[in-house]
């Protein structure tokens, strides 16, 4: 007797239960990781602003050396996730294992370049004479911990392809745990001073991936997959990513050009556009949970081969994104007379921070669009598109931004300008997903 096909009502069930089971402990993997930058600021506050200011300025450096190789974690989630769907799992956890061994060989290059130059670095971003010796120091001790971080990111895809985000959940939460322990152990009980946030760190960052490596090698084991590395899986890794590259650094650049203008515009307003963009970056963390679970999805439907399953997926993951987008817009509303006082009290910043705030509210469903459909595109492997459609969205934003100081426009100017950087996204995206070009099904793009 044949089953009787599914109800569009079954069908959305099934998706929603897919959507849940991978988002939720997404997005608490996403916000513990900024934690670690929170816990050492928290440590290395009490020693003195020197130090506090030394940290801020080698933090960001290392940030931005980690975010730029997060194509580590995006690429091999989808290339992961099509091989789960063709059911090979042999093939999924070699393809997993290429993606570790290229985060090695980067993190090995990213060391060779940053110890020697870290005194450059720390000069470049205009750091103190009383600042920069601990800049220098905290850059150097934890860029030993670079290779960890570009595993862990590696290491984090292969699990989300295999549709586990549980597992990095708890390793995230653990490794926050252990961070903040020996922060304040090294610091203040060794009596390291700075060195020993930025040991703490380096040595938590290393027992997560020691773990991920573990639970990945286990698996290897498993289904018998090889671990030795292999120079043609390696390099397509590399190639896949590659695009990804692009995407994510002009993306950066969309970043560093909305601080510059809104540095010119007054320290007021640049005040204020540092608080709204670490609200900004919060909500991007709840909507890019929903973004994960898209990867992982959608590759695994394609390497099925169900392309009407990834349709009907991507279409269901875009409502998730819009309620999403307007709860976190009304949200932001409603919570504002007690956000906006935990960062500042001087009402020069509060009367230029609300109206922008409010602007980043109504902008929320867009947002939520974005991540969605942006993962979606990742977890088909349309990474070529991606980077094309980031570039062409850097090209309008940037001259827009740019003329905001030269038209006397605010920072709510601003904000309008970051809001059009993101329909232009919107756009761009759903016109490839309506195309239909992404569906490619298969074990391999």
């Amino acid at each position: 007797m044949t089953q009787a096909p599914a109800t569009p009502k079954a069908v959305r069930r099934r998706h929603d239960r897919e959507i849940i089971a991978l988002a939720v402990p997404a997005f608490g993997a996403l916000v513990a990781e900024p934690l670690f930058v929170m816990v050492d600021s928290a440590v290395v506050g009490h020693l003195g602003t020197p130090q506090l200011a030394g940290l801020g300025i080698a933090a960001a450096l290392l940030m931005t050396a980690v975010s730029v190789f997060v194509f580590l974690a995006y690429a091999t989630t989808a290339a992961v996730a099509r091989r789960v769907g063709a059911g090979d799992l042999q093939a999924a956890i070699r393809q997993g294992m290429d993606g570790v061994w290229l985060a090695l060989l980067l993190g090995a290059v990213v060391v060779a370049v940053v110890l020697p130059t870290a005194p450059w670095l720390i000069g470049l971003l205009g750091a103190s004479d009383t600042a920069a010796p601990y800049a220098v120091t905290y850059l150097r001790i934890s860029a030993l911990g670079i290779p960890a971080m570009l595993v862990v990111l590696a290491a984090t895809g292969v699990l989300r392809g295999l549709q586990d985000t549980r597992t990095p959940l708890y390793v995230a939460v653990g490794g926050f745990a252990a961070n903040a322990a020996l922060n304040v152990g090294l610091v203040y009980g060794a009596g390291l001073g700075i060195a020993g946030s930025a040991w703490g760190t380096v040595m938590a960052q290393c027992a997560m991936a020691a773990v991920y490596l573990v639970v990945v090698v286990r698996g290897a084991r498993v289904h018998g997959a090889s671990l030795r590395p292999d120079a043609a899986g390696i390099r397509a890794c590399a190639q896949a990513g590659a695009p990804l590259l692009v995407r994510t650094l002009s993306l950066r650049a969309v970043l560093m050009i909305a601080t510059a203008v809104a540095a010119r515009l007054g320290d007021a307003e640049v005040a204020a556009h540092q608080v709204i963009l670490a609200l900004w970056s919060l909500l991007a963390f709840a909507l890019d949970a929903i973004a994960i679970a898209g990867q992982a999805i959608i590759g695994r439907y394609l390497g099925a081969g169900d392309a009407a399953g990834a349709r009907e997926a991507c279409r269901r993951m875009v409502q998730w994104g819009v309620a999403a987008g307007v709860v976190l817009g009304v949200l932001v509303v409603v919570s504002r007379p007690l956000f906006i006082p935990l960062f500042t009290g001087d009402p020069a910043v509060r009367d230029v921070l609300l109206p922008a705030l409010l602007v980043v509210a109504v902008s929320q469903p867009v947002s939520g669009i974005v991540f969605v459909l942006d993962g979606v595109l990742m977890g088909a492997g349309d990474g070529p598109y991606l980077a094309w459609a980031m570039l062409v969205t850097l090209v309008v934003f940037a001259p827009v931004a740019l003329l905001v100081p030269v038209l006397g426009g605010g920072l709510t100017a601003l904000w309008w300008a970051m809001t059009l950087m993101m329909v232009v996204r919107m756009v761009t995206l759903q016109v490839r997903v309506r195309s239909g070009r992404w569906v490619v099904t298969g074990a391999t793009h």
